[in-house]
């Protein structure tokens, strides 16, 4: 598979589904006075710039543009909504965050280190800001833990 085109899909498919669990989240949150929603509310912003910038960026290696199947989509918002009816406290919110993100920063690394000489610098970089988006959003979430 082209390195280009499997990077961007990794980023688009992370970001979509950062997009989704970050929107059910906030509905989740919206009649309870959580202190970390605004938190949320900044994280979905920047998954929703890093999804619009990869789906734009992987047209130009592909029509078919993969995202995630309704299956993946529907467990993630399950298993979401059962931690958060256990416990919606702000630590566990940003526990569930920190899970999520890490998984992130953990394919993305690798993503980046197994392609940096192959793909495009341009796509390489965009990864490496992703990466930072998801440390820093970490580092955001340490407040709450």
């Amino acid at each position: 598979m082209d390195e280009n085109l499997e990077m961007l899909e990794y980023i688009v498919k992370n970001s979509e589904m950062g997009v989704y669990s970050s929107n059910k989240l906030i509905k989740m949150l919206s009649d309870k006075e959580n202190k970390i929603r605004k938190v949320v509310e900044g994280i979905l912003k920047g998954y929703e710039n890093y999804y619009k910038e990869s789906k734009k960026l992987i047209k130009k290696y592909t029509d078919d543009i993969k995202e995630n199947g309704t299956m993946a989509k529907m467990n993630a918002s399950m298993m979401m909504k059962m931690d958060v009816m256990k416990d919606n406290s702000d630590a566990n919110i940003a526990h569930i965050l920190t899970q999520g993100l890490t998984m992130g920063v953990v394919d993305i690394t690798s993503k980046i280190d197994r392609f940096k000489g192959d793909a495009d610098k341009k796509i390489i970089n965009m990864a490496k800001d992703y990466l930072k988006f998801q440390q820093e959003s970490i580092d955001f979430l340490k407040d709450y833990l």
